[in-house]
């Protein structure tokens, strides 16, 4: 081991190592990844306080039973176009994704988070946002699969699946945090004053 990785390890927590700390892009990396970290903190607590609510329990049901209609939908709309139509398989995911969505977003805003108080446009751009990073989850994992010699429809629901809980955890915690549910910002501030965490 060189003396550098000694610096590293030896370095105080949150502190850059001795070499690093007159750099000031290193000092700035340093910040960052602390920010990074923090914030990451942050999500994981209110994940593992959430899953000490009933509530978040009855909603994870009922975002899975949203996401069963939009799982079936997303299923026909992309067996149509690649069997039917003959479209490939990625713009066909695409689109079945959008038809997907459209349904997803009405049923989790005003059933699954009750959140038909807050601002359609402010949740619909968000909700769109959260369901294209899942999205790239699922094309991801649709890809991998068909290159393994999956077929087409089986990876496309093994994709969807796997996307499943991003999705949840994102639009729970950002799209429709806060509305309709006043106590959904509570655990970030009450965690830091928790000893039991």
């Amino acid at each position: 081991m060189g003396v550098r990785e000694v610096e590293i390890e030896t370095a105080a927590p949150g502190r850059a190592p001795a070499a690093a700390q007159g750099a000031p892009e290193a000092h700035g990396a340093d910040a960052l990844a602390r920010r990074l970290a923090a914030r990451t903190w942050r999500v994981a607590l209110r994940i593992h306080l959430g899953t000490r609510k009933r509530e978040s329990w009855v909603q994870l049901v009922k975002f899975g039973l949203v996401g069963g209609t939009g799982y079936a939908v997303n299923l026909a709309v992309f067996a149509l176009l690649v069997a039917a139509l003959g479209l490939h398989h990625i713009p066909a995911a695409v689109l079945a994704f959008c038809v997907a969505v459209s349904n997803n977003f009405f049923w989790n805003r005003h059933w699954t988070f009750a959140a038909g108080d807050g601002h359609a446009g402010f949740q619909a751009a968000r909700f769109f946002a959260v369901s294209v990073f899942a999205l790239a989850i699922n094309l991801a994992v649709l890809q991998g699969l068909i290159e393994a010699g999956v077929g087409e429809l089986t990876a496309q629901a093994i994709a969807v699946a796997t996307a499943m809980p991003f999705n949840f955890v994102g639009n729970k915690l950002w799209t429709f945090s806060g509305s309709g549910d006043p106590s959904a910002a509570a655990p970030l501030r009450s965690a830091s004053a928790r000893d039991d965490i």
